[in-house]
């Protein structure tokens, strides 16, 4: 039997290839919980709806009103015809000392076998604005470390990025490891690559305080960074895309081909 949560410790590579190239490479960590198992994850140092160091809470997810989330995962996939009747898997940045953003969470949905069947990915931006991008392979397929799942961007999540073109996500976890690869295309092709990746081990209280001592204030640094990239960009003359409305929708859905 599978721990109820993970904690993956690794980084996050992001990569803009035009007009200007700018790179950066930064560690973080995170939290994979089986939601049906919330109740199992407490510790000293983390608590879910409570304060802890470091801690989750349900309001910041899905439905955003502290109510069941995998209720809410669920009845998106009945709705969507999705046969995930096994574990859903919630990948994010906790809270640190109560503060978190998370650019984006996955929400990954197996089957009974175990098969990975769809993957949510919940995108937020500094702007308050959040829009969740629903991905799967082809019909009676399970999503493989050599499946590529395409969707067209819906929100503004960047003012040097236009909301055009698609993203391409890529999933791949191993035992001891984790994997997303995200590309960006707009119209001229490859714009942006990001890899989320790092080393997987059972989350328990002794892994969560090395995490916390050695990346005290991670979740600040996020938006920090946030800003301090796009002041990168700016000098760098990229062009500026004024914010657009959100999207009427909250949800995307699309079946992507695998290749």
């Amino acid at each position: 039997m599978q721990a109820p949560a993970y904690l993956i410790r690794g980084q996050v590579m992001h990569e803009r290839l035009r007009p200007a190239h700018n790179r950066f490479v930064y560690p973080v960590f995170y939290l994979r919980l089986n939601l049906t198992r919330l109740d199992e994850c407490s510790s000293p140092w983390f608590g879910i709806d409570r304060w802890r160091p470091m801690s989750l809470r349900t309001s910041d997810y899905g439905p955003r009103d502290g109510s069941s989330l995998t209720l809410w995962m669920r009845t998106i996939l009945a709705d969507n015809s999705i046969a995930a009747d096994g574990a859903i898997w919630l990948q994010t940045f906790p809270r640190i000392f109560g503060f978190v953003f998370n650019p984006v969470n996955f929400w990954y949905c197996y089957d009974k076998e175990e098969n990975l069947r769809a993957v949510l990915a919940e995108v937020n931006n500094t702007f308050g604005e959040t829009h969740r991008y629903l991905l799967t392979s082809k019909p009676q397929q399970s999503i493989s470390a050599e499946t590529v799942l395409a969707c067209q961007k819906r929100l503004h999540v960047s003012p040097f990025c236009d909301v055009r073109g698609e993203y391409r996500f890529r999933f791949r976890d191993t035992k001891n490891t984790a994997f997303v690869g995200i590309d960006y295309y707009d119209d001229d092709g490859l714009l942006l690559k990001t890899a989320i990746g790092g080393h997987t081990q059972i989350m328990q209280s002794p892994a969560l305080l090395r995490a916390l001592i050695s990346q005290p204030f991670m979740t600040l640094g996020v938006v920090a960074r946030i800003h301090w990239q796009a002041l990168k960009l700016w000098r760098k003359r990229v062009h500026l895309f004024r914010k657009p409305q959100p999207p009427n929708q909250s949800i995307s859905f699309q079946k992507e081909r695998s290749s």
